[in-house]
């Protein structure tokens, strides 16, 4: 290895510290002071205005793990990330600190901490992802000492091994140049080449304070360790510089500052990431990156404040409820992009860290039911969302699988069009309920009345009354792989014709999120003053609800089931279709089930051994044959608790007046999700109903509907259209585990 310490003159420290500025969060609510291991979200995207969906970065923040430094990590782009020498006592991890980092607030695009690096030297840490394209780490650190200290300050940028060359050191921007090599692969869907993804990119790393010194490393962490530490035993050891290298590959690249202080000193630092694709010209984040080198981020933090002035403050019960509540909205917050391509408006993205290609560039429906808990932090973003689906919708009232910036994709199958899950109406009306905006509920009214008519016409073919899944069922239905009834074989194989007889069956899934839509679309013709189209959505609703009962509860086995296109029954082939699933309850949802039948399904929602498990309701009973607790990719629906349908469930029980029992599924879904960003301050696409080990999709939209049932719980859900029922309920049997 190339020794990283040469001699070298030093140099002059001619540059005089910016002023430091204590940041001020002036709303208390938002303020959460939270230690390493509460649940918070610690995943950063730039903020929507500054933000584009090719050549966006993200960045978690790994402020928990006390083996090694506070990073700011990527999944593809490598990490940053900065140590201290204290009086020559090297302080290079968290389990170094006299006091461990304290959150003190957290938003979509920045987090403000505070630790003590020995005792007597506090440091304010601000991490800002001022853009798609710069992210910046700023220091104040003060001393309450009562000597004066010596200090060497070393931020490291470590892009992924083999991928980044130094092209230069920039005098005038106080920094490196560094080309670099960005990989479309991804853990679970690779990014299209189809789509200007950019694989060669330009990155800065850069500071606004005076340098003693510069350079590089091929090696790791400890080898960087080892190499800075002083050894006052070695007659040849006089030097205390970097190698000052300008040019070609390394693994790690440092800047170097050293800097007296004295007690009751403040002394201020900041260092910058910036990346863009190497076909752009670098002029403009060149000059972003001279005007943030002293600029005050008390705007930016003002300006979060602002944006979380209209969340409901609730009187939690449980502190960590409050945390999940806030990490929740800005998981929604930052998956927001501005217009682009041929979305008119704002549109989100799955997650834009770690981005993954399947998650990436358009909306979808079941996705979109984030927007019943984003529209409480942006009724405006939230309603120009739901129109991009609007905008978008075909001459026919069709409502593709997924629209956005590239437009509607339909996914056509067998020759006929893929839409999505028909949560459309539901959601508008549910916007619409915070918002308030009759322009808005006027067009939705008007758009998802054309899409029910598309669904009467292309999703019950055969004109019984029910509905079926189009031909390429599998991503159209949500219900994705390993599930028990639509997918042939318990293996997972990609022949759709194969593999996915949902087309063949009449849904259960579907047909009652017909009704749903038709109870929304009632809803909002009583609203708009349309009480005769009203009455006969309501109608239609009631008629739909009883054919449902009629053909698809069974009896002896007290549950809902999907049934054979042909003949209505539970049999498909040789096949057993009553297989009970997490859709059995979606009549609670859609408020489709008799009282009578309502209770029913509730002494089977709290069957530990069914549906009544320790981390909420499985996607399938746990005494079915293909049940498997174990979350080890993406899309299994044959046990994972997904949130959607778990506020589904919770939504219904709260329809039939379960309040209870809701109540006590909400504690356990929010034990279940706080449990993960306790250790590991992600959200994720799915959870094990039965244990804490997992291994899907992470920081997936649709968590944030957790903030939604918290809501609910606390405040209601506000419908003055919804009439009363009766509280009450069967015994919940309080052994968690399932076992009697």
């Amino acid at each position: 290895m190339k020794p990283i310490l040469i001699s070298w003159l030093l140099f002059s420290l001619i540059m005089p510290f910016s002023q430091a500025q204590h940041l001020d969060i002036k709303d208390s609510y938002l303020i959460m002071n939270a230690g390493i291991h509460d649940p918070v979200y610690t995943t950063y995207t730039a903020a929507m205005e500054r933000s584009r969906l090719y050549g966006d970065q993200g960045y978690k923040m790994v402020h928990y793990d006390e083996n090694r430094p506070i990073s700011y990590t990527t999944e593809k782009s490598g990490e940053f990330f900065h140590f201290f020498l204290v009086n020559q006592v090297v302080v290079d991890k968290v389990g170094k600190f006299h006091k461990k980092p304290v959150i003190k607030a957290s938003f979509p695009d920045m987090v403000i901490m505070e630790y003590e690096l020995m005792e007597g030297l506090k440091v304010e840490e601000t991490f800002l992802v001022y853009s798609s394209s710069l992210a910046l780490v700023d220091l104040q650190i003060t001393s309450t000492h009562d000597k004066e200290r010596e200090l060497v300050f070393y931020p490291v940028l470590h892009p992924v091994r083999g991928s980044a060359e130094i092209t230069s050191f920039h005098k005038e921007l106080n920094g490196y140049e560094i080309n670099r090599q960005h990989s479309l692969k991804r853990l679970i869907s690779n990014l299209s080449e189809n789509y200007p993804y950019p694989t060669r990119l330009r990155d800065y790393f850069t500071a606004n304070f005076d340098l003693y010194s510069y350079g590089t490393l091929n090696g790791e962490y400890a080898d960087l360790i080892q190499e800075v530490k002083t050894d006052y035993y070695d007659p040849d050891f006089k030097n205390d510089t970097l190698n000052l290298q300008a040019s070609g590959e390394a693994d790690m690249i440092l800047l170097h500052h050293k800097f007296a202080i004295q007690p009751g000193e403040t002394v201020h630092l900041r260092y910058f990431r910036g990346t863009q694709p190497q076909d752009e010209t670098p002029d403009p984040l060149k000059t972003e990156l001279k005007r943030l080198k002293n600029l005050s981020l008390q705007e930016f933090v003002d300006s979060n404040v602002d944006l979380f002035e209209s969340i409901p403050r609730i009187n939690f019960e449980d502190r960590n409820e409050h945390l999940l509540y806030l990490s929740a909205f800005n998981l929604a917050r930052g998956s927001m992009l501005p217009p682009e391509g041929e979305a008119n408006r704002n549109f989100y993205v799955f997650s834009r860290e770690p981005l993954w290609g399947w998650g990436h560039g358009h909306q979808v429906l079941h996705e979109s039911l984030s927007m019943l808990a984003y529209v409480y932090l942006d009724p405006q973003s939230a309603m120009d969302s739901q129109r991009i689906y609007m905008d978008q919708q075909g001459e026919d009232g069709l409502i593709a699988y997924r629209h956005g910036p590239r437009g509607p994709q339909t996914y056509p199958h067998q020759g006929k069009p893929t839409t999505s899950a028909p949560f459309f109406s539901w959601i508008n009306w549910e916007v619409y309920k915070v918002a308030k905006d009759k322009s808005f509920l006027q067009d939705a009214y008007d758009s998802g009345s054309r899409y029910v008519d598309w669904l009467h016409k292309n999703r019950d073919e055969d004109g019984d009354g029910t509905f079926e899944w189009g031909p390429y069922g599998l991503i159209e239905n949500v219900r994705d792989w390993y599930n028990v009834v639509f997918q042939v074989s318990k293996e997972r194989f990609l022949d759709v014709d194969k593999e996915d007889i949902s087309d063949e069956l009449e849904c259960l899934d579907l047909s009652t999120m017909v009704v749903k839509e038709m109870r929304s679309l009632s809803k909002m013709a009583e609203v708009l003053d349309k009480p005769e189209e009203s009455r006969q959505w309501t109608q239609k609703a009631d008629d739909l609800s009883t054919l449902i009962h009629e053909r698809m509860w069974e009896d002896s086995m007290q549950f809902y089931f999907n049934v054979n296109r042909e003949d209505h029954g539970f049999w498909f082939m040789d096949r057993d279709l009553r297989r009970e699933e997490i859709i059995g309850f979606l009549p609670l949802w859609a408020e489709s089930a008799s009282p009578e039948i309502a209770e029913k399904l509730v002494q089977k929602l709290v069957n530990p051994d069914k549906f009544w498990r320790k981390n909420g309701v499985p996607t399938v009973a746990a005494d079915d044959e293909w049940y498997s607790a174990y979350v080890d990719y993406c899309c299994k629906w044959n046990g994972p608790v997904w949130l959607l349908w778990d506020y589904m469930v919770f939504d219904g029980l709260l329809n039939y007046g379960y309040t209870d029992i809701a109540a006590e599924l909400k504690n356990r879904l929010v034990q279940t999700v706080n449990t993960q960003l306790s250790h590991n301050h992600n959200f994720w696409e799915s959870f094990s109903p039965d244990n804490e080990v997992l291994d899907s999709p992470s920081n997936y939209i649709w968590d944030t509907i957790m903030a939604k049932m918290l809501i609910d719980h606390y405040l209601g859900r506000d419908d003055p259209q919804k009439e009363k029922k009766p509280q009450g309920g069967p015994y919940i049997d309080e052994n968690p585990t399932g076992k009697k």
